[in-house]
C-alpha cells in the first residue's frame, strides 16, 4: 500500500495538481450533465490535450473527469428527465419524479452520496482483485492473448448491438481492420497503405476515437432542444442517517456494479440498470419504483459509479477495457507509455496502487465540489446546443491534431466521424469499433506469433485456457443462430 498512500500524499500536498484535479472534476460533471456529451467523449477529447503532460498529471485529469462525468449525468436526469449520460438513464426513472414532487435538491444530494460510496466500493474491489487477476494472467501465452482480445471485441459487440448482434460485431471487426493499416510490427511490411506515406504509421487511435465519438454527437445535438428546468428550493445536503438507511441497498448495488464493470465491454450503463432492477426485485415497496423511489436512485447511482473500478480491473490486468470510457482510457495509457496487461505488476510496479490513490482523492473531490457544481453551474444546462456544439467541434480538431501535429489525423477524424454518423443511424454501435481499433494490433500480433512459433494453431486446442476461450467464442457466435437455439431447446425438453 506504499504507492497508494504516497500517491494520495503527493496529490494533496501539491496545490497545482490538486487544483487541476478540482478543475477536471468540475469539467467532468459539466460534460456528464450536458445532454449529448458523455464520459467517453470527454476522455477522448482530453486525451490528445494531455499528450505533453507528465503521466501522473494526465491520469489525474482523465480519472477525475471520468468520475465526475458519471456523476454529472444524474443532474439532467433529475432536473430535465434527460440523462446526461447513458449510465444515468436508470436514475431518471425515479429522480425526475422526485423533482416534480419538489425534492430535486434532495435527489441531487443523495445521488452525490451514492456516487461517492460507489466509487470507493469500486476502488476497494480494484485494489483487491486486480493484483490477483494479474498473477493469473501471467500464465497466458500469445494464443490466450489473441483469443482474449477477440472475445473482448465480440462480447462488446454482443452487448452493444441494439437489434442485430452482428451489427456490433461488424463494427468491432471494422475497427480491427483499420488497426492493421501501416507497418507490420512483426515483419516490418507495409500493409494497406496503397503507396501513401501518410498511412505508414497507421491510423492513430486517438483521432479515430475522437471522430467516431464526438462528431456524430455534435451533428445530432445541434438540433436538440431542452425542456424548461424544474426549480428547487429544498436542501441539497441530505442527512447521513438518510443514506445509512440505504446501506444494504448500496452494498448490493456496489457488488453488482463492480461485477458488471469487470465484464469486458459492458460498463456503467448496464451496471446502473442491473443494480436498479435488483433493488426493485428486493424491495418491499415495488409500487413506488418509477414514481420517486429513493431506493431506485441510490441503486442506480451506486451501481454506475462502482462499475468504474470494476472496468479498470480487466483494463489494467488483461488490457481489455470493461467499458467504453475505459477503452478510451486504454488508448490514453498507451499514449503515455504505460502498457496494461499481466506484466504491469513487474514493468510498472505500484501502478495499480497509484491509480487507486488517484481514484480515492478524485472521489473526495467529487464529494466536496459535486453539490456546488450542481448549484452554481446548473445554468450551463441552458446553453443552446447550437452554441455549445461548435465549441466541442473545435476541441475535437485540437485534440486530433495535438497527437502527431498532422493535419492528416484531422481528416481521418472527420471522415470516420461522418461515416459513423451514418452507421449510428443504422444502429451500428461505436463501442465495439473503439475496442476493435485498440485491441486489433494485439490480436493480430499474438495470433501470428503463435503460428510463427509452433507452425500451426494446434496449441490453441491443447492449452486449457485457450481452449475454454475458443469454445466460449464459438458458443457466443452459435447462439445467434435460431437453429442452434432450437436444437438446445429440444435437447433440454428431452
Amino acid at each position: 500500500m506504499e504507492y497508494f498512500f504516497s500517491t494520495i500524499l503527493s496529490i494533496v500536498t501539491n496545490p497545482v495538481t490538486l487544483a487541476i484535479m478540482f478543475l477536471a472534476n468540475i469539467l467532468g460533471i459539466i460534460i456528464g450533465a450536458l445532454p449529448g456529451l458523455t464520459a467517453t467523449m470527454g476522455i477522448a477529447l482530453l486525451t490528445g490535450l494531455t499528450y505533453g503532460l507528465p503521466t501522473e498529471v494526465a491520469l489525474v485529469v482523465l480519472m477525475s473527469l471520468y468520475i465526475g462525468a458519471i456523476y454529472g449525468g444524474s443532474i439532467t436526469a433529475i432536473l430535465l428527465n434527460i440523462p446526461g449520460t447513458g449510465s444515468a438513464a436508470a436514475t431518471a426513472l425515479d429522480g425526475y419524479p422526485l423533482a416534480t414532487q419538489g425534492r430535486a435538491g434532495f435527489a441531487i444530494g443523495i445521488t452525490r452520496m451514492a456516487s461517492f460510496f460507489g466509487t470507493l466500493f469500486g476502488l476497494v474491489m480494484l485494489m483487491t482483485i486486480a493484483p490477483q487477476l494479474a498473477r493469473i494472467a501471467l500464465l497466458f501465452t500469445s494464443a490466450e492473448f489473441a483469443l482474449l482480445g477477440l472475445f473482448g471485441v465480440l462480447i462488446s459487440g454482443f452487448v452493444a448491438g441494439e437489434d442485430l448482434k452482428v451489427k456490433g460485431w461488424v463494427s468491432g471487426f471494422l475497427g480491427m481492420l483499420l488497426s492493421t493499416i501501416g507497418i507490420d510490427e512483426l515483419h516490418g511490411f507495409m500493409r494497406f497503405t496503397f503507396g501513401s506515406p501518410l498511412l505508414m504509421i497507421g491510423i492513430s487511435f486517438v483521432p479515430a476515437m475522437i471522430g467516431v465519438i464526438s462528431i456524430p454527437q455534435v451533428l445530432d445535438s445541434m438540433k436538440l432542444t431542452l425542456p424548461p428546468r424544474l426549480k428547487t428550493t429544498d436542501s441539497m445536503f441530505p442527512k447521513w442517517s438518510q443514506f445509512l438507511r440505504q446501506l444494504p441497498n448500496s452494498l448490493r448495488s456496489g457488488i453488482i456494479g463492480t461485477g458488471v464493470g469487470i465484464i469486458p465491454g459492458v460498463g456503467e450503463d448496464i451496471g446502473s440498470w442491473m443494480s436498479y432492477f435488483a433493488a426493485r426485485g428486493m424491495s418491499k415497496k415495488k409500487e413506488t419504483f418509477g414514481k420517486g423511489s429513493v431506493d431506485g436512485v441510490v441503486a442506480a447511482e451506486t451501481g454506475n459509479n462502482a462499475a468504474i473500478g470494476g472496468a479498470l480491473v480487466p483494463l489494467l490486468t488483461l488490457s481489455i477495457p470493461g467499458s467504453p470510457p475505459a477503452a478510451v482510457l486504454l488508448g490514453a495509457l498507451l499514449l503515455h507509455g504505460v502498457r496494461p496487461g499481466p506484466m504491469i505488476l513487474f514493468e510498472f510496479p505500484g501502478f495499480v496502487q497509484e491509480m487507486g490513490g488517484i481514484m480515492f482523492v478524485a472521489s473526495m473531490v467529487l464529494f466536496i465540489c459535486g453539490i456546488f457544481v450542481a448549484r452554481f453551474f446548473i445554468k450551463v444546462l441552458d446553453t443552446p446546443p447550437r452554441i455549445l456544439m461548435p465549441i466541442i467541434a473545435v476541441l475535437s480538431v485540437m485534440g486530433a491534431y495535438a497527437i502527431n501535429l498532422r493535419i492528416f489525423d484531422v481528416y481521418v477524424m472527420i471522415l470516420l466521424g461522418l461515416m459513423f454518423f451514418l452507421l449510428l443511424k443504422m444502429h451500428y454501435p461505436v463501442a465495439p469499433f473503439v475496442l476493435g481499433i485498440i485491441l486489433g494490433p494485439m490480436i493480430d500480433a499474438n495470433l501470428r506469433r503463435t503460428f510463427m512459433v509452433h507452425r500451426s494453431f494446434v496449441p490453441i486446442l491443447t492449452r486449457p485456457v485457450s481452449l475454454v476461450l475458443l469454445v466460449t467464442i464459438v458458443l457466443l457466435v452459435l447462439f445467434q443462430f435460431e437453429a442452434f437455439r432450437r436444437l438446445l431447446r429440444q435437447r433440454s425438453k428431452a
